[in-house]
């Protein structure tokens, strides 16, 4: 995605050229305004998920912690690895100048977190898929030591696959990019390698993720008809399994099929699409870290009941005060979990698969 003057251009070209620079020169503070404001709020919804499942939460097994625990490292990196290095690099690096190793550095961290955390998601719809298909079965399938190799391979594939990217002339070009103020690969520089990383890291995760969700989804479908025929559930019931499961796969493939597009794009005809639309499709996927916080944890009850607790009791340390004008209280009684709910969220790993298990529940997620 760069795109080098030619000399001999006419006058006019050369000019509008200039008009261009320009343009993309008064750009710059707005885009660092909004990777900024990106990175923060990554790094402060993650803070807030490490808080609440680096101790026990109702329901959680030690295996999906495990999942979700390497699926927020994944995310925090959006915003304590990826934001700032790029801006580093905005603010430093000079429009006329070329590629150098730093570019090839950032880029390949870059990749490398992305991938990683589209593999993640990907082991956590696997984990998800095997904890309601096959329950008395979990144990055994989603041993310890499965589930850790399973995220090493979720943190140890993408680097192995992504280190040429971190050579200077090496196999494919690197430069910094004017439009999304990040060091991007020139995908047409090595066509073939492009399409093999598609092939082995979008792919791969996106059918899994797919195939995962659609048979969780028409599991809850047919559950959901089940129990109205027999005159189990109620007729104003929400929908929980569309409520959840959809607005996941969509918010997935909304922030990242566009830039696999544009990388499939910029490697077959070697152009880059226009400035803000690049710009978008290379920081939409950084988004995802965010908007996972919400879909993989905030939906579930039992972490917004953890995350209230450990707020009043952080308030009442730091600010007793203005923890009692807001009227948080410390009590000792622990929080009584109901039964039924409580072998529901047991049976799953996620929001999005209790949602499965929880159709017979009077109480909503």
């Amino acid at each position: 995605m760069f795109a080098t003057l030619n000399l001999s251009e006419s006058e006019d070209t050369n000019l509008t050229s200039a008009d261009t620079q320009m343009l993309l020169e008064r750009h710059r503070p707005i885009k660092i305004g909004i990777i900024s404001v990106l990175g923060a709020m990554i790094t402060l919804g993650n803070i807030a998920v490490i808080m609440v499942i680096s101790s026990s939460v109702s329901g959680w097994s030690r295996n999906s912690r495990y999942f979700l625990l390497s699926l927020t490292g994944a995310d925090s990196a959006f915003g304590l690895i990826i934001t700032p290095l790029n801006l580093c690099v905005s603010l430093a690096k000079d429009y006329s100048e070329g590629p150098d190793s730093l570019c090839h550095i950032v880029a390949f961290f870059n990749a490398t977190i992305y991938s990683t955390c589209m593999y993640t998601l990907a082991t956590i719809s696997l984990e998800r898929y095997i904890a309601v298909f096959y329950p008395l079965k979990y144990s055994s399938l989603m041993t310890r030591r499965r589930t850790l190799f399973l995220i090493a391979f979720a943190w140890c594939f993408p680097p192995f696959l992504l280190v040429p990217i971190s050579f200077p002339n090496g196999i494919i070009e690197v430069h910094f990019s004017t439009a999304s103020l990040v060091c991007n690969p020139s995908y047409s520089t090595n066509v073939v390698y492009t399409l093999t990383l598609t092939c082995l890291i979008f792919f791969p995760c996106s059918i899994i993720m797919t195939c995962a969700n659609l048979r969780l989804w028409f599991a809850a479908k047919r559950q959901r008809v089940k129990m109205r025929a027999q005159h189990l559930g109620r007729h104003n019931r929400p929908d929980v399994a569309s409520r959840v499961l959809v607005p996941v796969m969509t918010v997935y493939y909304t922030c990242w099929t566009p830039c696999m597009a544009a990388i499939i794009y910029n490697a077959i005809s070697g152009n880059r699409v226009p400035e803000w639309m690049e710009f978008l499709v290379v920081w939409l996927p950084t988004s995802n870290g965010f908007l996972n916080c919400i879909f993989y944890f905030w939906i579930n009850r039992s972490f917004r009941r953890k995350f209230c607790l450990l707020f009043q009791r952080l308030c009442l340390t730091l600010c007793p005060d203005l923890a009692t004008a807001l009227g948080c209280t410390a009590s000792s009684q622990p929080v009584v979990w109901d039964n039924n709910n409580t072998f529901q969220e047991r049976c799953s790993s996620v929001s999005s698969t209790c949602t499965l298990i929880t159709l017979a529940s009077d109480t909503p997620f």
